[in-house]
């Protein structure tokens, strides 16, 4: 039987957790048998927002587990307990999978399990774990990053996303579905897809990045290149390529391509133009080119995501919570 370990301490969300408790925590062994052999982690009794939960093992019985879950960390501010790093960089030493649930990654990166590996947060939180922790390759733009033995997730449904993934490395994708209809939600939506947050502009009026995001922006349906961007913003490629990492998360080349995208969605929902007009739109160049980056980045392609859209947008439409776009 697989165990799973839920690590609780002060100071977690209380919804990220629920959302482990409610996949991995029910007697779902009608789905599949055996079940997960579920327990949370933690010292002594716990406090979480309102509720006070009490732990079934000390944090020292961590590294015992198949799979550790360490949902979201309130305050990313503060550092999370030493006992708490200690015993989850103990785990995975011993072998178990680590899975991080939206700030929850910054309890992995403190453990130095997330250094010269790409993982994701809450996208308000993407640029703190990127500016704490250097050696950690954060990707703003997707829902959840699986590394084998070591997952993060972004922020709130992501984290059920993530769940779901699990199950279904674990079970299959049939009971993954089957636990997606029981609880309402969408039964797959792929990694990749992106959180869907507004453009990123550095808050600081004399930042070197607060004139060209809107620029390059402007200019979606170009060509533009690094050396583009580097020229209008009057500073070499490299210089401009540790400022866009510093500001956003990302590389330039990166960044351009998830405002082309979502570019690309505005015109799918708001006009009947066709792919290859939307494609010269947003500087994709074709309607290959187009669809390749579309379906992989939102997980469907763009004729798809159009229909859905509109079958969702009227209200009698019915319902496909299965193309849903993330970021609730």
């Amino acid at each position: 039987m697989k165990t799973v370990a839920l690590a609780v301490t002060e100071g977690m969300l209380h919804f990220e957790l629920s959302l482990a408790y409610e996949v991995f925590g029910s007697d779902l062994t009608h789905l599949g048998d055996p079940w997960y052999d579920f327990a949370l982690h933690g010292p002594d009794a716990v406090r979480v927002g309102r509720f006070r939960l009490e732990p079934d093992h000390g944090l020292d019985r961590l590294p015992y587990a198949d799979t550790v879950i360490v949902p979201g960390w309130a305050d990313v501010d503060v550092d999370p307990p030493a006992e708490l790093v200690d015993a989850v960089r103990a785990a995975h030493e011993a072998g178990a999978r680590v899975v991080s649930l939206c700030t929850g990654a910054f309890v992995l990166a403190a453990a130095g399990l997330l250094d010269g590996r790409r993982a994701t947060t809450h996208w308000s939180h993407t640029r703190a774990l990127a500016d704490r922790y250097p050696r950690v390759e954060v990707d703003p733009d997707v829902l959840y990053v699986d590394n084998g033995s070591v997952l993060t997730s972004a922020g709130k449904a992501a984290a059920m996303d993530l769940c779901l993934h699990l199950v279904r490395l674990d079970h299959g994708s049939a009971i993954a579905n089957t636990i997606a209809r029981r609880l309402v939600v969408p039964p797959h939506r792929a990694g990749g897809q992106a959180q869907f947050v507004t453009a990123p502009v550095p808050a600081q009026d004399d930042h070197p990045l607060t004139a060209l995001l809107p620029w390059a922006v402007e200019r979606l349906d170009r060509p533009l290149t690094v050396e583009d961007l580097a020229r209008q913003a009057r500073m070499s490629s490299r210089n401009l390529g540790r400022h866009f990492r510093a500001a956003t998360g990302t590389t330039p080349l990166q960044w351009l391509l998830t405002q082309r995208i979502r570019r690309a969605q505005e015109l799918l929902e708001a006009t009947d133009d066709g792919v290859d007009a939307i494609a010269t739109a947003t500087g994709m160049g074709t309607a290959t080119t187009l669809r390749r980056h579309f379906n992989r980045t939102v997980g469907v392609p763009p004729d798809t995501y159009r229909r859905t859209f509109r079958a969702r947008s009227r209200p009698e439409g019915p319902g496909l919570g299965s193309l849903m776009p993330p970021g609730a």
